[in-house]
């Protein structure tokens, strides 16, 4: 059952019409009058209702804030609690890095754990572990970690981060070989409510798709959907989905194997492969008419919000079919839009499991105006 299809609940009425019809009623059971318009006895009774009512509204805020649809920030860590769920925390970006020494030596060289290295920007990634270069050898790799959390250390390519400031004797260089990626905040409130609501999945040990959506979806706040593919018996192929439709990299889809190989994840007779979703490309051609009366400009600007809304929405979630039915739908929602003729996309069956729909182009044009 998808929580948005519960029935939304009350503990308490709170109507503000029922309370001080009550109150009043009391007034008159108690004093045997009811109290004129103007009476100040009247404005205190009023004055009641109006704590009353914000009691009732206090009592049913407490009251929804132990059901998972409506829980909030503590209160929902408390809920997930019930399923074994933990908030996924803030995580810092990873890259591997590749050390170069200025000539071949004759014993090892060290670089010690911890070594810096920092991009343009000015964020560091320190090495993970000691990266030994053993004697006669040139290069060495080593995974690297950025010292600040979040998405910042994100989409650094091959080579931006390369200023050592931790210098080591004997290295000419040090520079990622790998794009960054990994990094995320905290979780929010949605993406954790809907990882508790599948967290039943998880319980059962014969490995079902949707434990396997539930762990992949644990492993980073950034992944927000999981396509789930088994091509032949005893394979099972992952495909993570990042936020804003972004495909993840080679570190990511690292954490997410690495993750879920863990013996008591993975059951013994499952060969797991952790894929980025294949992006099917389509293209938007689309023109549309106004109202004579709609200024021209704030129209334009606002069709321009409502085709990128389209596009995000389009590659926000795998397997999700190429519909011009809702780019149509979201243009005409715009105040001023009065006909809209799509040419491109047609709608496209895309496949469930292994693919996301990304525009690689796009045309938008104001033709004219019409009467209504």
């Amino acid at each position: 059952m998808k929580l948005s299809d519960l029935p939304d609940i009350e503990f308490v009425s709170s109507d503000a019409e029922e309370v001080k019809g009550w109150v009043l009623a009391k007034y008159k059971e108690v004093v045997g009058r009811t109290p004129a318009q103007g009476d100040p006895s009247r404005l205190f009774c009023l004055f009641m209702a109006e704590v009353f009512i914000r009691l009732l509204n206090d009592i049913n805020y407490t009251g929804k804030q132990n059901l998972l649809k409506y829980a909030l920030g503590d209160n929902l860590d408390h809920v997930g609690a019930l399923t074994c769920a933990g908030r996924i925390q803030a995580k810092s970006a990873t890259t591997t890095l590749k050390a170069t020494l200025s000539a071949k030596r004759r014993q090892e060289t060290v670089i010690d754990a911890g070594t810096r290295v920092a991009s343009d920007t000015g964020l560091y990634f320190a090495t993970d572990v000691d990266l030994i270069i053993p004697a006669g050898e040139l290069i060495g790799v080593v995974k690297a970690t950025c010292a600040e959390p979040g998405a910042e250390g994100n989409h650094f390519l091959p080579g931006e981060i390369a200023t050592v400031i931790d210098p080591v004797a004997y290295v000419d260089s040090i520079a990622n070989i790998t794009t960054s990626g990994g990094g995320s905040g905290i979780e929010d409130d949605d993406a954790f409510r809907d990882r508790i609501h599948e967290a039943p999945e998880s319980f059962s040990v014969a490995g079902p798709e949707g434990a396997y959506r539930f762990f992949a979806k644990s492993v980073n706040a950034s992944i927000i959907d999981v396509g789930i593919n088994s091509p032949e018996p005893g394979v099972v192929d992952i495909y993570p989905l990042l936020e804003n439709g972004g495909l993840p990299g080679e570190e990511i889809l690292t954490q997410v194997k690495d993750y879920l190989s863990d013996e008591t994840r993975r059951p013994l007779t499952d060969k797991l492969s952790v894929k980025a979703p294949k992006a099917i490309n389509y293209e938007i051609d689309v023109s549309y008419y106004i109202d004579k009366e709609a200024d021209a400009s704030t129209v334009q600007a606002n069709v321009a919000k409502a085709v990128s809304s389209y596009e995000l929405w389009q590659k926000s979630m795998i397997g999700r079919d190429i519909n011009p039915s809702k780019l149509i739908a979201l243009m005409m929602e715009v105040a001023g839009v009065k006909r809209v003729v799509v040419t491109a996309p047609e709608f496209t069956v895309v496949d469930t499991d292994t693919s996301v729909a990304v525009a690689n182009s796009k045309s938008v044009r104001m033709v004219g105006s019409e009467d209504e």
